[in-house]
């Protein structure tokens, strides 16, 4: 027996790719089984694979930015397997790469509103039925290599998944009390269709940049991005990674152990700019402050 088993998971986007590999490595942990997903079609194929390992599924046609679909999605789920235990906020898109210039706000509103809102959506949903039963449960955001660094000609997908990242610290504390593991998981370049994202655009977002062209640069870029990504990682790997991490409540979860240098990176040149500032003679005052910590 594990922590996991007889327990319900809920996954946004999760007919394919992670949110597919993620549903498939918890429903083998005994887990029933939630998928939430846009496109239909992907949500038959995904049932069909999850009956088949013998994995009790429920599958519900939504869109992530849409508050009442979540709601209708939980009640479904409560309907069917009683109780809500975890929450797999997943659904995401790549959006258009491109320079500031040519990325109009009609794209950039639909990368916020997939990435970050639809995360906030699930959670403000999903969190007070997990609360409401008293058992504890699992927050996991799937986020990006790209929320721990940017990523030039991403500034849309970067800014996402940042604050995804962000998000997960703030509730770790938070939720903490109630028994709620959040974790968060920043993957790099996995085997997915997450740079054809346009494929399932709601038309509401179609703006400017979808009637234009595609520059030569762009073009350039999405057939190098095509090359990484058919190089990644096998999706697969993922969700038994996730099952790892969640076993050993790790906040941050990684897939790939060759970008820390990246990180130390950042992280030093971070100290050595507060060495700077610490160097001021304007923050003289300051430097001996009392830090106020809120976790």
């Amino acid at each position: 027996m594990n922590d996991f088993a007889g327990k319900t998971v809920v996954v946004s986007g999760g007919a394919e790719g992670i949110g597919l590999s993620i549903a498939l490595a918890m429903g083998k942990q005994g887990m029933n089984v939630v998928l939430g997903d846009i496109d239909a079609h992907q949500l038959q194929l995904a049932e069909q694979e999850l009956r088949q390992a013998g994995i009790q599924v429920l599958t519900v046609q939504m869109d992530v930015t849409q508050i009442d679909q979540w709601q209708a999605l939980a009640a479904q789920a409560i309907e069917r397997f009683g109780k809500i235990h975890m929450l797999v906020n997943n659904a995401g898109v790549g959006g258009g790469t491109g320079s500031i210039e040519q990325m109009d706000n009609t794209e950039w509103r639909w990368v916020v509103d997939v990435n970050l809102m639809g995360v906030i959506n699930g959670t403000q949903v999903m969190i007070p039925h997990i609360k409401q039963h008293g058992e504890g449960g699992w927050l996991l955001n799937v986020a990006s290599m790209a929320g721990m660094g940017g990523v030039p000609y991403g500034g849309a997908y970067t800014a996402t998944k940042v604050a995804v990242v962000g998000m997960s610290e703030s509730w770790f504390a938070e939720l903490k009390p109630h028994n709620i593991q959040v974790s968060v998981l920043c993957p790099a370049f996995v085997k997915t269709r997450i740079n054809l994202s346009a494929r399932n655009k709601q038309s509401s977002y179609k703006g400017q940049s979808a009637k234009r062209e595609a520059s030569p640069q762009q073009a350039a870029m999405a057939a190098q991005m095509q090359k990484i990504i058919d190089n990644g990682l096998p999706v697969e790997i993922v969700g038994e990674r996730v099952v790892e991490a969640l076993n050993a409540k790790e906040l941050y979860i990684f897939t790939h152990p060759n970008y820390r240098p990246t990180t130390q990176a950042r992280a030093k040149a971070i100290d050595e700019a507060f060495e700077r500032a610490a160097a001021s003679p304007l923050l003289a005052d300051v430097a001996g402050q009392e830090v106020i910590s809120f976790g």
